[in-house]
C-alpha cells in the first residue's frame, strides 16, 4: 500500500536532545535512572541499594537538621611548602580542584543539630584530589574535635580518602599523629566521636582519625582499608578472600561496629549519641 504525503514523516521533525546529567546508570545493578530519582533517594539506587557517592556537603545536609549548620575554618587553604611538581605544578592541582568543588580544601567542618543535638561534624570530599589528607585537613579535623570537647557535643566524621596528600610530604604523615591526639583529648574529656566509612576510605586516613571512632559506622559495600587489595595481593602473593576489604568483610572481623544504610545513618547517630550521653536528647 502506498503512505499518502499526509502520512509521510514530516521533514521538519528535529531529533529530541536529552539534557546533560538527566539521567544516569547506577553503579551496583547498572538500570539507568533518573539523577533526580537518586538524589531524592540521598544517592541511593532505590532498585539495587548501592550507595553511589555523594559530596561532603550533601553527606552534611543528609545529616544536619535544616536552617540549622555553621561552617568554620573555612578560609583555611594550604600552601606548597614543598614547591613540589610533577606532570603539574600543586598550586594548579590545588587550583583546578577549588574549581571543581567550590571548596577551599578537602574537607567540610562545622557544627548544628542532628534530631534537635548539638553535634560537630566534619565531611570528606573526595571530589578534592581523592579527599586527600594535608596540613590543612589535619587542622580542620582538629579544630572540630577540640571545638566539640569545648561545647561538650558529639563530633561526627564522615570520612572519603584515598589517604595521605603526596604533595605535602611529611607535612602531610605528620597530620595522623595530629589528628589521633586530638581524638585522644576529646576522649579524654568524655565526648563520643563517632566515624562514618564512606567509599572509599584508605591510607593515612585510616591509619588515623577515621578508625579511631568510640563507634565505627560504615555504609554498606564501601571499600575501606590502607594498601589497595592488588598492592596487598602483589605484596603476599596470595588471592584476598571475597569481599575483602568490604565493609561488611571488616564488620565479620571486628574493624566495623555497625553497617547502616545511608537512609537510616541520621536515625542511628541519634539512638547512639542518646546511649552515650543520656540526657541529652528530648525525647
Amino acid at each position: 500500500m502506498e503512505i499518502s504525503q499526509d502520512q509521510k514523516p514530516s521533514a521538519s521533525l528535529k531529533r529530541v536532545k536529552i539534557p546533560e546529567g538527566l539521567f544516569l546508570s547506577c553503579e551496583g545493578c547498572k538500570e539507568i535512572l533518573l539523577a533526580k530519582d537518586l538524589e531524592k533517594n540521598l544517592g541511593v539506587c532505590p532498585k539495587c541499594g548501592a550507595h553511589h557517592r555523594v559530596s561532603a556537603r550533601d553527606r552534611i545536609a543528609f545529616l544536619i537538621d535544616p536552617g540549622t549548620y555553621s561552617e568554620f575554618a573555612s578560609n583555611l587553604a594550604p600552601a606548597d611548602p614543598l614547591e613540589f611538581k610533577d606532570t603539574q605544578g600543586y598550586k594548579d592541582r590545588l587550583a583546578g580542584a577549588r574549581r571543581k568543588t567550590g571548596l577551599a580544601d578537602a574537607v567540610c567542618v562545622g557544627e548544628g543539630l542532628l534530631e534537635g543535638v548539638p553535634v560537630v561534624i566534619g565531611a570528606l570530599e573526595f571530589g578534592f584530589m581523592g579527599g586527600s589528607m594535608g596540613s590543612v585537613v589535619g587542622e580542620k579535623i582538629a579544630r572540630a574535635a577540640e571545638r566539640a570537647a569545648s561545647r561538650r557535643a558529639p563530633l561526627i566524621v564522615c570520612s572519603a580518602s584515598g589517604g595521605a596528600r603526596m604533595q605535602e610530604g611529611i607535612f602531610s604523615l605528620m597530620q595522623m599523629a595530629k589528628t589521633a591526639a586530638a581524638v585522644a583529648r576529646l576522649h579524654e574529656a568524655g565526648v563520643p566521636y563517632f566515624s562514618v566509612l564512606t567509599d572509599p576510605t584508605f591510607g593515612g586516613v585510616t591509619a588515623s582519625f577515621a578508625m579511631l571512632g568510640d563507634v565505627i559506622l560504615a555504609e554498606p559495600r564501601a571499600l575501606i582499608g590502607f594498601a589497595g587489595p592488588r598492592v596487598i595481593e602483589q605484596t603476599i602473593k596470595k588471592q584476598l578472600p571475597e569481599g575483602f576489604q568490604r565493609a561488611e568483610f571488616l564488620q565479620e572481623h571486628g574493624l566495623v561496629d555497625i553497617v547502616v544504610d545511608r537512609r537510616r545513618l541520621k536515625e542511628t547517630l541519634r539512638v547512639l549519641i542518646d546511649h552515650l550521653m543520656p540526657g541529652t536528647v528530648n525525647l
